[in-house]
């Protein structure tokens, strides 16, 4: 069965947790039981400096162990005093020596004290003569005992050995290490229902929020690009939805585009088909004679037809990258002064002055000529289409260390200001009734800014001090290698 990413982020959380408590755990313990060892030792050495102090002080009150030679009693009360008044162990061995002073081998270290409890102090406790004799104590140890010599001046009267435990055995010791492991134990176990607790409801939030950016994802795939996820938190999920939604605002605004696009296009070529019918239907109807001036009619409807086309044609081998550019030096002054000159008698013709401001040096690029002077005409083409009679188009070209400036300023009418940033889009036309009387299709100037882009320039429109349109093109100059 496949699990959800729900579950599986749930069973990950809680496995990582129970994981880390596990090993935790398991490390406490171990670092409890070496610690607790080496406390116990620690403790046992402090009882061994203070046996040996007791020990110094006996011989020099009697210069000898003869007191304690063979007479375990005596030496199991020294090992009591080494003990806090009251102490269990410290009482034991106080009754352990009385019964020995009673019993009949009082000189035998008790057996049940050598073997059965042999982990304890007293059991593994012994005084050495410097000759190597056994003094006091069960036994003498075997390897690996501390060593505390005992000293009458500077004298060696003896020497207190001692091994140290290496794993505990005292059932009192051993009682408080398992109380401590079973808390720890429990404490392991609380964090991993705890972290149970909180992993249900923290995939549960995390999971909803994916959930919801794939059921956006759904609505985008069918259309609805109006569709938007609700944007919380800052950690990476939030930071997803607020991708989604932009991506989805871009969507809404290029499909709103796309809508326009057809309907504008459709209107464009609508006008110049239905004007194309209404005359030839005229002429079979014999409404109108098929003469000079109709000929002309329907031939200026067919050019108007022709350029929207190809402006299309054009705007779409752009946009794919498949509009031809070849590139090579070229004087963008003396292309423009012959753009002007081409366009000169129609500004004439609407009594529109024209002036042209070019440096005598030559302002070099590496363009293509064909598509610069495509530029130049449209832009020409525009101010001339809405440029009221009897305005004015003023043409600058100047340049400076790095890329050459064109700047076309015209009179009026000029566009509101909300409206410069969309000139350039294709199919926009500042008037929202779209006379055809005022100009074109609108292809012209998205035309420009293709163009501009693809020399590695820019295009931008702003307001004319002369009440129209400032449009600025900044190309790179020619590079000097």
């Amino acid at each position: 069965m496949r699990l959800s990413i729900r579950y599986r982020l749930f069973l990950s959380l809680l496995l990582a947790t129970a994981t880390t408590g596990m090993v935790l755990l398991f490390s406490m313990q171990w670092s409890l039981d070496r610690g607790f060892l080496h406390y116990v030792n620690t403790l046992e050495q402090e009882r061994l400096e203070q046996l040996a102090a007791d020990l110094e002080s006996l011989w020099s009150r009697e210069g000898s162990w003869r007191s304690l030679e063979a007479n375990p009693p005596a030496w199991l009360r020294l090992l009591a005093a080494t003990l806090p008044e009251g102490h269990p162990g410290s009482r034991r061995l106080l009754r352990l020596s009385r019964r020995m002073e009673h019993s009949d081998h009082p000189r035998e270290f008790p057996p049940r004290l050598a073997d059965e409890f042999a982990h304890l102090f007293e059991a593994r406790a012994a005084l050495v003569a410097p000759q190597g004799r056994l003094v006091a104590g069960a036994r003498i140890p075997e390897g690996g005992a501390l060593h505390r010599e005992l000293r009458a001046g500077e004298r060696l009267v003896g020497t207190l050995l001692l091994p140290p435990q290496k794993e505990l055995e005292d059932i009192h010791q051993l009682s408080f290490l398992s109380g401590q492991k079973q808390a720890l134990g429990l404490a392991a176990l609380a964090l991993v229902l705890v972290s149970g607790l909180v992993a249900l409801p923290l995939s549960r939030r995390l999971t909803r929020r994916v959930r919801d950016l794939a059921a956006g994802t759904r609505q985008l795939a069918a259309g609805r690009f109006e569709h938007r996820v609700k944007e919380e938190g800052g950690d990476e999920l939030g930071q997803l939805a607020r991708d989604f939604n932009e991506l989805a605002a871009v969507l809404e605004k290029n499909e709103g585009a796309r809508r326009r696009f057809i309907a504008d296009i459709s209107h464009e070529l609508r006008t110049p088909l239905s004007v194309l019918r209404g005359e030839i239907e005229a002429l079979q109807d014999g409404v109108r004679p098929t003469d000079t001036e109709a000929i002309s009619s329907l031939h200026g409807e067919v050019l108007r037809l022709g350029r929207l086309v190809e402006d299309l044609y054009q705007l779409a081998l752009s946009d794919l990258g498949a509009l031809s550019y070849r590139k090579e030096r070229m004087d963008l002054g003396r292309a423009l002064g012959e753009a002007v000159a081409v366009k000169k008698e129609e500004f004439q013709r609407k009594h529109i002055a024209l002036s042209l401001n070019v440096p005598a040096r030559p302002c070099r690029i590496q363009g293509d000529a064909e598509r610069i002077r495509q530029l130049l005409c449209n832009l020409l083409e525009n101010s001339l289409r809405y440029t009221d009679e009897g305005g004015s188009l003023q043409v600058r070209l100047d340049e400076d260390e790095r890329c050459v400036r064109l700047l076309f300023r015209d009179s009026a009418p000029g566009v509101p200001p909300e409206a410069l940033p969309r000139l350039f889009e294709r199919l926009f036309r500042a008037e929202s009734s779209r006379n055809r009387r005022s100009g074109g299709a609108g292809l012209g100037l998205a035309i420009c800014r293709n163009i501009a882009e693809a020399h590695g320039g820019t295009i931008e429109a702003a307001a004319s001090p002369l009440g129209g349109i400032d449009i600025l093109i900044q190309l790179p100059k020619e590079s000097p290698s």
